[in-house]
This record gives C-alpha cells, structure tokens and sequence, in this order.
C-alpha cells in the first residue's frame, strides 16, 4: 500500500516536471541520475528520461545525495530568497510585543501562501512561525515576572489574551506556577551532590520528581555558583548521600562501567528542544551521528542550527549524550562542559566497541 502511495506520488510530481508547473515550486526538487544534477521543477532544460530522475524534498537533501546545482534555473537562489522572507518573517514576529501575528497576516509582509509559509518557515526555523512567536511571548513573560512586575500587567503586555490562557500553558512553558515562577523556584527544593571523576568534578541536582541537572566542571565552586544562578530563589542544599545510587550510576557510565543511563528526570525546554533530546537518547552507546543526521531524523533538514543550540541548551549532560553528536566534517563541534571533556568521553565509549569486538 505504502509503495503504491510512494508511485502515485512520484508519477504527480514527474507531470509537474513536465509541465514545468509553477504551482510546485519550492514543494520539490528532482535530480538526474545520468548527470548528477538537480533542478527546480520549472527548469527551461531539455526533460530527461524518466527512469533518470529522482525527487527530493529540498536542496540539502539532494546534494547530501551528491547531486549538483543546475546552473540554468538555480534551485539555491530560491533557497537564499526563502530563507531572507523567512528571517523578515521572524523580526516582524518579534516587533509584535502585544500579540501573536496570524498566519494570513504574516504572508502579507512577505507575499507567500499561507501553507507554503507554513513549511519553510518550519524548515528554516524548526519550529512553526506560531511556535516561534510563542516562544518569544513566553520569553518576554518570564523577564517581566523575574524583574517583579505584576502578573496581571505582565500576562496582558506579553500578549496573553487572558490569565487562563496562559495558566493552561504555564506547567509546560513556565515549568510552575506563574506565582513559583515570579519567585525563581523559591518553592521548589532542589538537592545536589557533587562527586569528582575522571572529567574533574560532576554535579547532580534533583527535585522530588528526578534530576534537573547534571553539570561537569574543574571546580566543585564554580558548579554550585553556576546551580545557584539558574535557582536563585529555589531551597537549594547540598546532600550527597540523597539519591547515590543515582550519582553512582552516573559516575560508572563516566568510568566506563555502564553504558547506559535510565533516570528518572525533571527537565525543561521547548517542545522542539525536547524532541532534539529524546532523539540524543536513541544514539548507541560508542556511536555517533552528526547534527545533520538529527535534523533529518526529525524531518527538519534545515533545522541544522537549531539542533546544535538545542545540544548547547542540554541541562543534563550525559543522561543526553549531545557528546555523541558531531559536525559534518567529522570534527568534534561544540560542548559547553569543553571539547577535552568531549572528546574523553568519545574515546571512553571507542574502547568499549574496541573491547566488544575482541570478545
């Protein structure tokens, strides 16, 4: 049934190739295999054989393939012109301070269709322009709270039609209580340990519910400052008999003794950051893949930037291995507790399939 799918498709798109359609453009590339180019479906070329032409779905995917870019109808111009209305897309979104802009509204400043909008922005952005611009307004609403202004005006200036609004949001956007949040956690309990270990010192923070933050560091001083930043007002004690088999846990994975960690957590991030982490999950230990891999694994091959902010943003380094995740070239990228600490923990897990394989 799928394959059926797959030919009626394919068969729509090959008539569109040759009624050079215009309606298709930008939904789809097609390369010939015989050259090794792709073009955009109004290309002025001679119409190869069928049998030479596969589809793709944007230009990265088609020269991952190793195909090249037609010269006469230029598919990366459309790229780089997409990709500026999409950037114009997002600074009006941000000037709007008082409201989210609708769809129709957004495709008014830059003359697109509302669903071709729609995807390219998610392709560009890797989240939709709604996603994005809600983000924003609950990035706005947490400042407004944090500096002490009052919930009412913060939630109306944010552009919060009403309280309920955004009461039905705030465990997922705000992780509390608007009223908790005002307070920095200062009704949450929070207990660390801190242990020292092969890659200098790790800290592991947990709430009732599970870990919130696993942290890596030459100084246990510079951990706890950095903890207490993120939850300056939350009751924070340091406990380092509470949860250790937790922290053991964690110590034989950084030694090499485990190479698997299941955890119960408490974290928090923004819908895409969460889907980035769950897919870190699913790497093999001693296995890598880059952060191109992970953005076509979540159907955004253009989120490329995205999926690296989202491996930056991690707040528990190792229960999500982003030390696994590379850039394209093969070098190792970046990793915020430090590229030594990066590349330590590649050759620890290295050995392990060294090991494997002997056996």
């Amino acid at each position: 049934m799928q394959l059926q799918q797959t030919l009626v498709l394919e068969e729509a798109l090959w008539q569109a190739v040759l009624n050079r359609d215009s309606t298709f453009e930008g939904k789809f590339f097609y390369g010939v295999r015989s050259t090794g180019i792709y073009c955009r479906p109004i290309c002025p070329s001679r119409r190869p054989n069928r049998n030479q032409v596969c589809f793709f779905q944007s230009v990265q995917e088609a020269e991952i393939a190793g195909f090249r870019a037609c010269k006469r109808c230029k598919p990366q111009s459309e790229i780089v012109s997409n990709t500026a209305k999409v950037l114009a897309v997002c600074r009006y979104i941000e000037a709007q301070v008082d409201h989210i802009p609708t769809l129709s509204e957004l495709c008014s400043q830059v003359e697109m269709s509302p669903s071709y909008l729609q995807r390219i922005f998610k392709q560009i952005i890797g989240v939709s322009p709604f996603q994005y611009a809600d983000a924003l307004r609950s990035q706005r609403l947490k400042q407004r709270l944090q500096s002490g202004e009052e919930i009412a005006h913060a939630v109306y200036d944010t552009g919060y039609g009403s309280s309920s609004q955004l009461y039905e949001k705030a465990p997922k956007q705000l992780g509390m209580t608007p009223k908790t949040y005002q307070q920095a956690g200062k009704t949450i309990s929070i207990v660390y340990a801190i242990a020292p270990c092969s890659l200098g010192y790790l800290l592991v923070a947990t709430t009732e519910k599970g870990i919130c933050a696993v942290k890596l560091g030459d100084e246990a001083d510079k951990l706890e400052h950095i903890l207490n930043q993120e939850f300056h007002q939350a009751q924070i004690v340091r406990d380092d008999h509470t949860h250790k088999d937790w922290i053991q846990a964690i110590l034989d994975f950084i030694a090499g003794d485990a190479t698997h960690l299941d955890l119960p957590l408490d974290v928090r991030g923004t819908a895409f950051q969460k889907q980035v982490w769950q897919a870190l999950q699913k790497i093999p230990y001693s296995e890598t893949r880059t952060y191109a891999d992970i953005a076509r694994n979540l159907a955004k091959p253009q989120a490329v930037r995205a999926v690296g902010n989202a491996c930056g943003a991690n707040p528990i380094a190792l229960i999500v291995p982003c030390h696994r995740v590379l850039r394209s070239d093969g070098s190792l990228g970046g990793y915020h507790w430090g590229i030594e600490r990066k590349q330590k923990l590649l050759t620890q897990e290295s050995k392990f399939l060294k090991d494997d394989s002997n056996t």
